[in-house]
């Protein structure tokens, strides 16, 4: 079936049509690296992950764009505060980005541009805006004027004076009205800042993303994404400043959100101290559970982030993995991972992910009933096919049922005592044997006896790491 998505831009589902077939599109905003990323800015992270990899199954060549903002007002607050530089701060969260976000198993962008590196670009594009009237300098700032452009508000689908309700916008004498929002601002000496014909300073954020998407991917791209909350102003602001520089040039062709993260029914937020980091959710879950418990429901509906969440997905992935421990004997090769056509048109049906993971599950069911080689071998391939489209089942099975709570036994206590009780065994002491089995089940490790000897995995989370959660 053909690939449809949910249009923001059109508010209906469109069959996705690629302006040249030989180079898709795509750009997402990325992280203002000022802190951790929370659980909610890795929604998106994962949401465009698994549309890269559809389309990348789809069409020969897909350039998928990512930013680094690291110019940035929250930047430099953040920088003062901890009393370090600003370069420092930037390297050491963009760093961290790269870490928390590979930990959910997520494909680097082709290219990920940093805003600092296109300063020239957001120049010219600004003496672009100014000279075709639809931006003006004031004292020593540079505004786009929303007026001058006749379907300002198109995105998110409200008249001007609307989106001045619910917008922060800043209200300064020198803007002709308030909506006008800031394409370059001064900078003081302490702030970081490049020589412009309007004085030294630096660039508006929604500036940063129209220059950096043109740069990498052209005037008119095929699909921009992000988060629901960037849809006014930031994205309604790119459009205007992007067509408007080019002649009226579509900036976006197609427009993809994502829906909020709540925490147990409440939007999550630092003052409900129902706020959590990613870096803090890897401390106590396999990113692979992260990465499934943001799967579970569509990418456009609000997700619950609560334990029950967390830990259907760590049941889900163990049933998953327990299905390749069990067919160890059907030898599959990478290349012959094979995507079942349900899974695949799940996806193709505006990434309806929770349907594709009720058809692995029915893949995964079917393989541990299969009994014929060659049928286990093709359950087996599917499989993994299927998972690999949605990113998931990329850890070796035997680190997957090793890995678990920091608090927990270590690997090397529990092969001690697995040699313990096998020494028990020999000597037929039954009820040392029983024990260690016991304890070790108490502690959240399962054992289980087989023809070659026992295996362990880890059964339990710890109970702090789900309350946390």
């Amino acid at each position: 079936m053909p690939l449809t998505l949910y249009n923001t831009l059109t508010r209906t589902r469109e069959t996705f049509e690629p302006r040249d077939p030989e180079r898709v599109t795509m750009y997402v905003c990325g992280p203002t690296v000022y802190n951790f990323i929370h659980i909610g800015n890795a929604r998106p992270i994962v949401v465009f992950d698994v549309l890269y990899r559809l389309l990348r199954n789809l069409w020969p060549r897909v350039v998928y764009a990512r930013n680094i903002t690291d110019v940035d007002d929250k930047i430099n607050a953040a920088a003062q505060a901890n009393g370090e530089s600003i370069g420092a701060l930037t390297a050491r969260f963009t760093e961290a980005f790269h870490t928390d976000v590979a930990a959910l198993n997520t494909l680097p962008p082709d290219v990920e541009p940093r805003a600092t590196d296109h300063i020239d670009g957001m120049i010219r594009m600004i003496r672009t805006l100014i000279d075709s009237g639809h931006a003006y300098e004031a004292e020593g700032h540079v505004l786009f004027d929303v007026n001058s452009m006749d379907e300002y508000g198109r995105l998110s689908g409200r008249q001007l004076e609307d989106l001045l309700a619910g917008a922060r916008v800043e209200v300064e004498a020198y803007k002709k009205d308030a909506a006008d929002f800031v394409l370059w601002k001064p900078s003081t000496d302490e702030l970081p800042g490049w020589d412009s014909p309007w004085g030294r300073g630096r660039p508006g954020w929604h500036l940063e993303c129209s220059v950096m998407a043109e740069t990498h991917l052209g005037e008119t791209i095929d699909i921009h994404g992000g988060g629901q909350d960037l849809i006014f102003p930031h994205h309604e602001n790119e459009i205007a400043q992007s067509t408007c520089a080019h002649h009226g040039a579509e900036f976006a062709r197609y427009w993809l959100h994502n829906g909020y993260i709540t925490v147990d029914g409440e939007k999550m937020s630092k003052s409900e101290g129902n706020f959590f980091t990613l870096r803090d959710l890897l401390q106590q879950y396999h990113g692979e559970v992260i990465r499934l418990a943001l799967l579970s429901g569509h990418y456009r509906q609000p997700l619950d982030w609560s334990p029950a969440t967390v830990e259907q997905a760590r049941s889900a992935l163990d049933r998953f993995y327990q299905s390749l421990r069990n067919a160890a004997d059907a030898e599959v090769a990478d290349d012959e991972h094979v995507t079942p056509d349900a899974i695949r048109d799940a996806l193709e049906d505006d990434l309806n992910t929770p349907l594709a993971l009720r058809h692995l599950h029915a893949t995964a069911t079917a393989l541990n009933k299969a009994t014929d080689a060659r049928e286990r071998r093709r359950l087996k391939a599917e499989l993994l096919g299927g998972a690999g489209l949605l990113g998931l089942l990329a850890t070796p099975v035997e680190d997957w049922f090793r890995a678990g709570d920091s608090t927990g036994p270590s690997a090397e206590e529990i092969e001690a005592l697995i040699a313990e009780r096998r020494e028990a065994r020999a000597r037929r002491d039954f009820a040392r044997a029983d024990a260690i089995r016991d304890d070790l089940a108490a502690r959240g490790v399962t054992l289980e006896d087989g023809p070659e000897g026992t295996t362990w995995r880890r059964s339990a989370r710890t109970e702090a790491a789900g309350q946390q959660a």
